[in-house]
């Protein structure tokens, strides 16, 4: 079975920061975080209140000096930059990238840069492939927890993670409830004086009747309208 890919911060600038990228990780199963000379040292207090419950990460999080000793077990290192920065290598998206990883053998890992600046040349020149994400030419701005979880997400989905539990709806009311409700309220129209002028009733209540009956209402949502127009109707009773 492929390993999940280690995720490689280089020179990381903020703990709030790397909160946010462990918070991105974990939504998509990744746990393996790898610190390169992060700027304030690590433990960071500002990470964890960003990290929203991944606490997981941050404490099997890993500090290197530098990057060759981060990545000396690693197989398949990928560098995320928008630029090619002068360097020959294969270029990937984020969903190319994915497909490599989970059949590649041996260890593989994500690098991604400091916050202002990114990778380096030399930290992009230490890897097999570049991991490159379509984007606005005008304007090509990630933030590092944007850029995790778009290569998080990618490999998330050859995983059998559990998705969101389904919300069973409630049913369509039946036609009785519905008709009674829309009679209910054609009544409330007729005293005053809504259909008007006479000749053109039947187009006026066909309309609002095909309005009302576009969407699935369900039991609840027909007696909560009928219980707004029987307000309006008392309202008006003296």
């Amino acid at each position: 079975m492929t390993q999940p890919p280690i995720i490689i911060l280089v020179r990381p600038q903020l703990g709030e920061n790397i909160g946010k990228a462990a918070r991105a990780m974990l939504n998509f199963g990744l746990t393996e975080l790898r610190l390169v000379a992060p700027r304030d040292g690590w433990p960071n207090p500002d990470s964890g209140p960003a990290a929203a419950g991944a606490d997981i990460v941050l404490e099997k999080a890993e500090v290197f000096e530098t990057l060759a000793e981060a990545t000396a077990d690693v197989a398949n290192i990928y560098a995320t930059t928008v630029r090619k920065r002068g360097v020959t290598k294969p270029v990937l998206t984020p969903e190319e990238a994915a497909n490599e990883i989970v059949v590649a053998p041996g260890r593989s890992a994500i690098l991604f840069g400091a916050e202002r600046s990114g990778l380096e040349t030399d930290d992009v020149a230490v890897a097999r492939s570049i991991i490159t994400v379509p984007i606005n030419p005008e304007f090509g701005s990630l933030n590092l927890a944007q850029a995790v979880i778009l290569c998080a997400y990618e490999w998330s989905k050859h995983q059998k993670l559990a998705s969101p539990p389904k919300v069973d709806l409630d049913p369509p009311a039946p036609q009785v409830e519905l008709d009674g409700m829309i009679g209910h309220l054609f009544g409330l129209l007729e005293e005053r004086e809504f259909f008007f002028p006479p000749e053109r009733t039947q187009v006026t209540q066909r309309t609002l009747r095909n309005l009302l009956t576009k969407p699935a209402w369900n039991s609840l949502e027909v007696r909560t309208l009928r219980g707004v127009l029987t307000c309006l109707e008392d309202r008006r009773r003296p």
